[in-house]
């Protein structure tokens, strides 16, 4: 029964998952990931343009994946920023790193993180981003505080992830708005902006509580 309700994309997706687990393959993996027609309701160009980093940045755009997001940073903060991708998947990191190398991208730094800590480096980001990753994270409230080591004074911390009316729902891959906001505030930030243009996702932004 649960199968006759699923939709076909839904089928679809769950089909390149299996795939993926049963493969290891990263370029798979990354599709998969990314999911159908992306461009046409992650607005990317105007995530962007609304999270405002200015030229030479650093950013970290953790769970970066197949680097949906990471060359539109890159791109963004300009040859003197700085973008850390950051995941968990080797394969995936092995791909972005080859396809920033290939397209000339030298503001890209891949990095190899652990479940319970990204790896940033010690001199700190002015941004960290995540899109459809926040639902993964395991402890979030103790994640997120020790994020706070990895931010300059002013940084803040942008995140996307499905709120309950995507159609990744019956996958579980979702988190409402109000258990982000929550969870953040618990660990010490306060938001800062929320927007509402994302028709199957929440977009909030968080600094550090004073």
């Amino acid at each position: 029964m649960y199968r006759r309700h699923l939709r076909r994309r839904d089928r679809f997706l769950l089909f390149l998952v299996g795939l993926c687990v049963l493969t290891s393959c990263a370029k798979l993996k990354s599709c998969a990931y990314e999911g159908i027609n992306r461009d046409s309701w992650q607005h990317p160009e105007k995530v962007i343009a609304s999270l405002g980093i200015p030229p030479g940045a650093v950013v970290a755009d953790l769970g970066s994946g197949g680097g949906y997001f990471t060359f539109r940073l890159a791109q963004t903060v300009g040859p003197k920023g700085k973008v850390y991708a950051v995941d968990v998947d080797e394969g995936l990191n092995r791909e972005l790193s080859q396809r920033a190398q290939k397209e000339g991208f030298q503001n890209i730094e891949v990095i190899l993180a652990s479940s319970e800590d990204p790896r940033l480096p010690e001199s700190g980001v002015d941004l960290i981003f995540t899109s459809n990753t926040y639902h993964h994270l395991r402890e979030r409230t103790q994640y997120f505080a020790n994020l706070k080591k990895y931010l300059r004074p002013g940084a803040r911390i942008a995140i996307i992830d499905f709120n309950q009316e995507g159609w990744l729902q019956s996958l579980g891959h979702y988190t409402p708005g109000e258990v982000i906001k929550k969870e953040l505030s618990a660990a010490g930030y306060r938001l800062q902006r929320e927007f509402n243009f994302l028709p199957k996702q929440n977009f909030l932004i968080f600094a550090l509580s004073t």
